[in-house]
C-alpha cells in the first residue's frame, strides 16, 4: 500500500486534534464521549452551569494576557501563556506542509484553521462546562498557528538558499 503525503498529513492532523481535545477539553485525562454526553446533559438540565460559565468567561481582549505577563514568575501563568501558543505551533506547521510553497494563502489558511479550531474548543469548554471561554486564548492559539507556519517558512527558505 502506498501512502501519499496528503494521507500521512491527514493522519497526523487527526492525531493532533485528538491531542488538542485531550489537553484543552479533558485536561490530560482520558477522552470519553460518554463523559461529554453526561456533561452536555448536565449543562442542558442545569442552565445555571452555563450562566456561571458566562460569568467566568473573558471577553475583554488582552485581559488575561496582561495578567499572565505581569505574573510570569507563577508557573500556572507561564503554562497558560506559553502553552496556548505552543500547542498550536503544530497546526501552523501541518497547514504549511499541505501547501507546496509558503504563500499568503497558506498563511491565511494557518491563521483561519488555528483560530477556527481554537474557537470550537473554547465554545466546547463553555457548552460542556469543562473550562472557561477566554478570548485571549483565541488570540494566543492563533499566534501559535502563525508562528508554526512561520517556522516552516523559515526552514523552507533556508533549505532553498542552501541549495543555491
Amino acid at each position: 500500500m502506498k501512502y501519499t503525503k496528503g494521507s500521512i498529513l491527514s493522519v497526523l492532523f487527526l492525531f493532533y486534534l485528538y491531542i488538542l481535545l485531550k489537553v484543552i477539553l479533558f485536561k490530560f485525562s482520558s477522552v470519553s464521549m460518554a463523559y461529554l454526553w453526561q456533561q452536555l446533559h448536565w449543562s442542558l438540565e442545569y442552565p445555571q452551569y452555563m450562566e456561571y460559565g458566562l460569568q467566568r468567561a473573558n471577553f475583554t481582549p488582552f485581559e488575561s494576557i496582561s495578567q499572565n505577563l505581569h505574573r510570569l514568575s507563577d508557573r500556572n501563568d507561564q503554562v497558560n501563556f506559553f502553552g496556548n501558543i505552543a500547542i498550536f505551533l503544530p497546526c501552523g506547521i501541518l497547514v504549511g506542509l499541505w501547501t507546496k510553497r509558503s504563500t499568503t494563502n497558506s498563511l491565511l489558511g494557518a491563521a483561519t484553521i488555528s483560530f477556527g479550531i481554537s474557537l470550537a474548543l473554547e465554545c466546547a469548554q463553555f457548552v460542556f462546562a469543562m473550562g472557561s471561554f477566554d478570548v485571549d486564548d483565541l488570540m494566543l492559539n492563533g499566534l501559535g498557528g502563525l508562528l508554526g507556519w512561520w517556522i516552516l517558512f523559515v526552514i523552507r527558505r533556508e533549505k532553498a538558499l542552501a541549495q543555491v
